[in-house]
């Protein structure tokens, strides 16, 4: 295994299975072929080809747009095709700062193929003899890759919120960091992926940050997202990073990131050029 077949990992995807998702004249996300044909149903709010779906023109303006496509996933819901129900509402955008055409339920984002964006933060710490990186479990009770290795904190970036504050948010619910620590975090770049999912398809954007934490700090869970925390050698994490998959496939880019940045994998590594390539699709 490499470095890069992590980056394949979180690419994998055949955009021929879906067909773009339009609103407002903009081509927002994708849906599934076999997920459009459903949609014909909701004949009031789709406008339906072999081309596209697009929500129908008539229904303007914000408000309206996100009470229609709630309707929609609350039958889509009721049918087993949207899991992992969080309640929280995502921003709908092309790009991250444009004013959102709707809002929408987090677990139906990727069912209609739409950009995410989240915050992930590597907390580490040096010593004399290199750097240490906090290493996160996911809770073996969430709905989403129970019980999988995740970054120090990391979570989706919801509607209502800047990345700075949201930050500092899932740093004290997820990790116990308090506020006047969380915002000594450095942002540090971004990494974007398209994945094909069960759901439908994540092309994803996730915000980097670095925060060097003291050496007498612990990160404590502190919500029922994290399981516990470990502080390991940045080579044992590059070495997990590289040859399975214990990590939650999205989070081996942040770490491979950080690896880079740091010179740990450096530009006499193997496929060197495609990794860093690789981390921005």
């Amino acid at each position: 295994m490499a470095f890069l077949d992590r980056i394949r990992e979180c690419n994998a995807h055949e955009i021929s299975r879906f067909r773009p998702f339009r609103v407002a004249g903009q081509r927002i996300g994708w849906v599934r072929h076999d997920l459009a044909d459903l949609l014909s149903g909701f004949d009031k709010v789709f406008s339906i080809t072999p081309e596209s779906v697009v929500l129908r023109e008539e229904i303007g303006g914000f408000d309206a747009r996100s009470a229609a496509m709630a309707e929609v996933l609350a039958v889509l819901r009721e049918e087993g095709m949207v899991p992992a129900w969080r309640d929280e509402s995502y921003p709908v955008v092309r790009r991250f700062g444009d004013e959102s055409l709707l809002r929408m339920e987090r677990a139906g984002v990727p069912v209609f193929g739409i950009r995410a964006f989240g915050v992930h933060m590597n907390g580490f710490v040096r010593r004399g003899n290199g750097i240490e990186m906090w290493i996160a479990r996911r809770s073996r009770n969430k709905p989403t890759f129970p019980g999988m290795l995740d970054n120090t904190v990391a979570g989706g970036q919801p509607f209502g919120l800047t990345l700075a504050e949201n930050l500092v948010k899932e740093c004290g619910e997820e990790a116990s960091i308090p506020p006047e620590l969380a915002v000594r975090a450095t942002p540090v770049g971004a990494v974007s992926y398209m994945a094909a999912v069960e759901e439908g398809l994540k092309p994803d954007v996730q915000y980097c940050f670095d925060l060097e934490l003291p050496a007498d700090f612990t990160p404590r869970p502190n919500d029922d997202e994290i399981e516990e925390f470990y502080l390991w050698p940045i080579e044992k994490v590059a070495e997990i990073v590289r040859e399975t998959a214990e990590f939650k496939f999205n989070c081996n880019l942040v770490l491979i990131d950080f690896l880079i940045r740091h010179g740990l994998i450096g530009p006499e590594s193997p496929d060197y050029i495609d990794i860093v390539h690789g981390l921005r699709q």
